[in-house]
């Protein structure tokens, strides 16, 4: 019975897709707007859609990460109208290439490679990505340069990690982290501004590593740092203007009270 099921949800997946591949095609062919798009006019408007998925996500609102799904979705279902109009490929291409990505990259899956852990899997996936026909045997290559400093950060320290450039014990990364503020705080006292930018960011590179050494998403966690500032500080502001006051008359000692404040009323 549970089998029926699935059958009849997988159905219901095939015809809910196909129905948004007929959508896209009639828009195209009949939408003023839609007819306009091209696969740059669409970059800038795709960046966002991932954008307010990843919010959505941070907020745990299960609602709007379907909506926001379903944004992003049509967005790559219509590059792949938009490509296959230029007779480069078509939907049905792209999905293909992935499946036959996927089969190859996970061969203790579908092959007969034996794997202990998850580091194993990640060690065959960079290793395998090397092998790839016209891939050019850069470890590094397939890190987008446009990322955001962070995140790439992060992806070149798991892409290393991949094939074996890693720290024997994570607990000895912290020696290097001292290592970086060390120096970052030397370049302080110097006050060389170049210096001290490089330092900082040798010092933040060491802080990144750490994170991903005990799986800890950095991204994620400054992002929710930002979010509880901005609480806090919007509940300090609220706090002044309930008492009449403006935060630029304000004195430190008083904000203080108020952002204290704040922090009790999230324990």
């Amino acid at each position: 019975m549970e089998n029926v099921r699935f059958m009849n949800n997988l159905e219901q997946k095939k015809a809910a897709f196909a129905d948004l591949i007929e959508i896209i095609e009639t828009l195209r062919e009949k939408c003023p707007w839609d007819k306009k798009q091209t696969l740059e006019s669409l970059r800038s408007l795709t960046i966002e859609e991932v954008y307010e998925l990843g919010d959505a996500i941070l907020a745990k609102d299960m609602q709007e990460v379907k909506k926001e799904l379903g944004d992003l979705i049509m967005h790559l279902v219509f590059y792949a109208r938009l490509a296959e109009e230029q007779g480069e490929f078509d939907m049905a291409g792209v999905l293909t290439a992935i499946c036959d990505k996927l089969r190859y990259r996970h061969p203790h899956i579908y092959g007969d490679i034996q794997v202990e852990d998850e580091q194993d899997v990640l060690r065959n996936w960079e290793q395998l990505k090397l092998k790839e026909k016209g891939r050019k045997h850069k470890v590094l290559e397939g890190v987008p340069v446009s990322l955001p400093a962070l995140v790439k950060a992060y992806r070149i320290q798991d892409k290393v990690r991949g094939v074996g450039f890693d720290w024997k014990q994570k607990e000895d990364v912290w020696d290097k982290v001292r290592e970086e503020l060390g120096e970052f705080e030397e370049e302080l006292r110097k006050g060389d501004k170049e210096k001290m930018e490089e330092e900082l960011g040798d010092f933040m590179f060491a802080v990144i590593n750490a994170a991903r050494l005990y799986d800890l998403n950095p991204e994620n966690a400054l992002e929710k740092t930002n979010r509880k500032f901005i609480k806090r500080f919007s509940y300090v502001e609220d706090k002044a203007n309930a008492a009449g006051k403006k935060l630029a008359d304000m004195n430190l000692e008083e904000m203080e009270a108020y952002w204290q404040e704040a922090k009790r009323t999230e324990e």
